[in-house]
């Protein structure tokens, strides 16, 4: 009979810094084989959770259940720790990371999905991520946008949805503005023509709450909390492109990256500008 080795504290410090020197020198498709894992493991131990729940409340056996629930959160730590150390051990990681309401494993995400030499301006990155409204998925064609990180993009509006009430949180006060924007913009009638225009596309059930906001000319609350989302998440991806264009070229974005007099929110700069020594007095040279 074999014997089982015992694992020991040693082994364990051993296999740490295996993992640790390992993360740094991730390839991008492992990072987001890894993101794509997270986000699995999270959603299964989310269910498991509720499940439990469910079960306790009925008095029912739940204890593989609670084993399954508590192996999984230590399963999504596990990655989320080499996914920080990824992140961290990158420039343009750290600087989105400054950010409040981005983690880890967002920034690895995006680390790994985007390559900002196929993205001379901030459009094609919005592009890729599906936030182009103008660009269709067409019926017995390639779908035009990377669905992995359109899913890591809505991840990035509801952060900044959830933080917006901190200070800290610079994107989440723009959310909190841009939302009052869509607000008043949508009780004016500004969204009427759209809300005509869906009520054409599909078939609702005319008791639905949303039917009713669509053909009162409105869009429904949960439309205009995604604009507002969508909105901001494309105001982080400028200034990820602008700080990422300068870091990899040396040059400031060839094309503006800033969005002006969107919503009566002005944006001149991307945060925290001093990790990169020289872009601040380039930008203030931009054209």
């Amino acid at each position: 009979m074999n014997e089982q080795k015992v694992v020991t504290p040693d082994h364990m410090q051993k296999l740490y810094k295996d993992i640790k020197k390992a993360a740094v020198t991730l390839s991008t498709t492992e990072v987001r084989f890894l993101v794509d894992s997270y986000y699995i493991m999270q959603e299964d131990r989310k269910r498991a959770h509720n499940q439990e729940r469910a079960l306790g409340k009925s008095e029912e056996p739940h204890e593989i259940i609670t084993w399954l629930k508590n192996n999984s959160k230590l399963m999504e730590d596990e990655l989320k720790t080499v996914l920080d150390l990824y992140s961290d051990s990158q420039p343009i990681g750290k600087w989105m990371r400054s950010n409040y309401g981005i983690g880890p494993v967002i920034s690895a995400a995006l680390l790994a999905h985007i390559d900002i030499k196929k993205a001379p301006t901030v459009g094609h990155i919005w592009r890729f991520a599906g936030l182009d409204p103008t660009s269709k998925w067409e019926k017995k064609t390639k779908r035009p946008w990377n669905a992995a990180l359109k899913v890591v993009c809505w991840k990035i509006g509801d952060s900044f949805k959830k933080f917006h009430n901190s200070e800290e949180c610079v994107y989440g006060k723009l959310y909190e503005k841009r939302k009052a924007y869509e607000i008043a913009r949508n009780d004016s009638g500004g969204n009427a023509e759209t809300a005509a225009r869906i009520l054409t596309e599909k078939n609702f059930d005319k008791t639905t709450e949303t039917y009713k906001h669509l053909i009162s000319g409105h869009l429904p609350p949960a439309q205009i909390d995604g604009r507002a989302m969508r909105w901001t998440t494309k105001i982080f991806l400028s200034h990820l492109h602008c700080v990422w264009w300068w870091y990899d070229t040396k040059t400031p974005p060839p094309n503006p990256f800033v969005i002006q007099h969107m919503g009566h929110v002005h944006i001149t700069k991307p945060q925290n500008l001093h990790m990169f020594p020289g872009l601040e007095e380039a930008l203030s040279h931009a054209p």
